[in-house]
């Protein structure tokens, strides 16, 4: 769960790279908690004797390596097995997982650009732990690095009966260079470990509580230091708070904030940042996007094409008219973290424009498109902007093929391959079936090599997109 290190993953039963089986983690975990069984029941209890009330089922503790200074199980709020009745009615407040449909964070690692986009999906998956056959919430979650996949991973959640929010393991993939290098951090709950608390129903200052729990694979120990705090939000204060301390196995902590509405708010750690753009429904507003938003986005697909083609007269009249359109809608309400970006992009663009430089005013086009994507979740539903991303990845695709980076192109392949989850079950049977008939031959030509062969295939997707719809 700590998203700073090299984790990624990707969802059950799919297609498309080496890991697609889950990483066998093979830990032998010995159970240490007092005088406990591996079922947490009380050991060598008489078969005779006067009836006994039945006691709160204990969660069995993996060893703890000696020298790691963790907490006495007296502030564990999450040694207790709990009950799930309605578990994928995840409503907690700091980490409301079932009401979010869309989250955007931004930040820098290793002094370079981060940005992920966290996104519920649609299905959900049944984890078997302590006899109990849990239906858990499936959360996609993507990070980009300098631009380029990273990481992704389908974390897997619950709620327990008493408002807890119960982490029950992940998919995980890391990427360098384009393509699956390792899938560390992978594990599910009953298979690897217990699954582990990942939010109080009503955390309290000195709530100690772990996240992940198989110590010298995934281990996080959380101490609760504030609760009730005023926190800087996308567009203003947000009350109600939460901030933690986070202990790792290598005795590092670092502090992280949790907001209501939005959940998981603010990291910061070893110099890298991530901190929450936007979250929908949280921060929507009603209607359709503002016309200069449209604007944007048409006019930065418009400077791709023209760039590509070397009408420069025509992508200068597109920067102008983006430009203006961009100072008038920054003048309303626009999330902190997002204005800068697309200012930037857009100031990119007009400079790769006006040096003439094709490829820097595709890939600048591309960013500007994508920030005024982010925008427009506020207004539109979030399929429909995945579906935009989805073109927008393509048209990654088909500059990066034709640039001549096939590690980069495979990369994209793999990112558009990830948005494919979002938007499946939004389209009708017709369009699914040709746009994965389409992106089995695009990762033909991809895993090939064969660059041209790709940027026809991805040409071919991208008017594919054109007449795609999502369901009403």
């Amino acid at each position: 769960m700590n998203r700073n290190g090299a984790g990624l993953s990707r969802g059950p039963g799919r297609k498309g790279g080496p890991a697609g089986a889950r990483l066998c983690i093979g830990l032998a975990v010995a159970l240490v908690l007092g005088g406990c069984t591996s079922e947490g029941g009380p050991s060598g209890a008489s078969a005779e004797g006067p009836p006994q009330v039945d006691q709160p089922k204990l969660i069995g503790q993996p060893v703890v390596p000696a020298g790691l200074q963790v907490a006495p199980d007296a502030q564990r709020v999450d040694i207790r097995v709990p009950t799930f009745s309605d578990p994928t009615n995840v409503t907690n407040p700091l980490h409301p997982t079932g009401l979010v449909e869309s989250i955007l964070m931004v930040g820098t690692v290793d002094g370079k650009a981060f940005r992920t986009e966290v996104t519920l999906l649609p299905d959900t998956r049944i984890i078997e732990w302590q006899g109990q056959q849990v239906e858990t919430l499936v959360s996609q979650y993507v990070a980009f690095l300098d631009g380029r996949i990273h990481e992704v991973a389908y974390d897997f959640y619950a709620q327990a009966d008493d408002g807890s929010v119960w982490y029950f393991g992940e998919d995980v993939f890391n990427f360098k260079d384009g393509v699956i290098a390792d899938t560390h951090g992978t594990w599910i709950a009953g298979k690897d470990g217990p699954a582990a608390m990942i939010m109080p129903a009503a955390p309290t200052v000195g709530d100690v509580y772990r996240p992940e729990n198989i110590p010298g694979f995934v281990f996080e120990e959380v101490t609760v230091t504030s609760v009730g705090r005023s926190l800087e939000g996308p567009l203003g204060p947000v009350d109600g708070g939460l901030v933690i301390e986070e202990l790792h196995m290598d005795g590092a902590t670092e502090d992280k904030t949790f907001a209501p509405g939005y959940g998981e708010f603010y990291t910061a750690g070893g110099g890298d940042v991530e901190a929450l753009a936007m979250a929908v429904p949280t921060d929507s507003l009603a209607g359709p996007p503002p016309g200069e938003l449209s604007t944007l986005e048409d006019g930065a697909v418009d400077v791709y094409e023209a760039a590509r083609s070397s009408e420069w007269k025509k992508a200068s009249a597109e920067i102008d008219q983006m430009t203006a359109a961009w100072e008038s809608h920054r003048a309303s309400e626009v999330p902190k973290m997002i204005e800068p970006r697309l200012s930037g992009a857009l100031e990119a663009l007009a400079q790769a424009v006006g040096a003439r430089n094709s490829a820097q005013a595709r890939q600048a086009a591309i960013d500007t498109a994508q920030w005024s994507l982010d925008l427009q979740l506020r207004h539109r539903p979030a399929v429909e902007v995945d579906i935009a991303r989805f073109d927008l990845w393509a048209a990654q695709l088909l500059l990066d093929a034709e640039e001549g980076d096939s590690a980069a192109a495979n990369g994209d392949f793999f990112t558009l391959d990830y948005i494919r989850d979002r938007i499946l079950h939004a389209l009708d049977g017709v369009d699914v079936t040709r746009i994965n008939i389409e992106l089995e031959e695009l990762q033909g030509t991809v895993g090939d090599g064969d660059l041209s062969a790709a940027a026809g295939a991805v040409e071919q997707l991208r008017d594919t997109l054109a007449g795609v719809e999502p369901l009403s």
